[in-house]
């Protein structure tokens, strides 16, 4: 698929500000995406929609937008070795995963992130957050 490629955390930043790609998707591509629904894995169900993760920040978020999109891209680098790639996009809100993610129909591709913008993204989700803290408890065993 032939769509520009984002470079950088703040040109995400006015992507998302903008309200012109709210949704990250970690998959082969858009493409791809066409041609093989996402499916429940523990269940095996298809799911009406494809799978995102919103990229808006919520209201009680008091940092910086790149903060939370560095979260957010960071959140499913995993993915990579599997073969998928992060790209943007829009789309209807249909119903919701078993994560509670968001599953969207109607889907418009906008943008790839480029690997700088990853490596920026885990550059400053690593030195800007506790990463990997999941509860009070694991601070507390420390």
């Amino acid at each position: 698929m032939d769509m520009f490629t984002v470079h950088t955390l703040a040109e995400l930043a006015e992507l998302v500000r903008t309200g012109a790609a709210p949704y990250l998707r970690y998959s082969p591509g858009p493409e791809s995406d066409a041609e093989h629904p996402s499916t429940d894995h523990e269940s095996g169900i298809v799911m009406p929609g494809v799978s995102v993760n919103p990229l808006e920040a919520p209201r009680w978020w008091a940092r910086p937008l790149e903060d939370w999109l560095a979260r957010r891209v960071c959140q499913y680098l995993r993915e990579l070795d599997e073969g998928a790639r992060p790209w943007l996009l829009t789309g209807r809100r249909v119903d919701f995963g078993p994560d509670n993610e968001p599953l969207l129909v109607d889907i418009t591709p906008v943008t790839w992130l480029a690997p700088e913008l990853l490596d920026e993204a885990r550059e400053r989700y690593t030195t800007r957050f506790d990463a990997g803290a999941a509860t009070h408890r694991d601070r507390a065993n420390r």
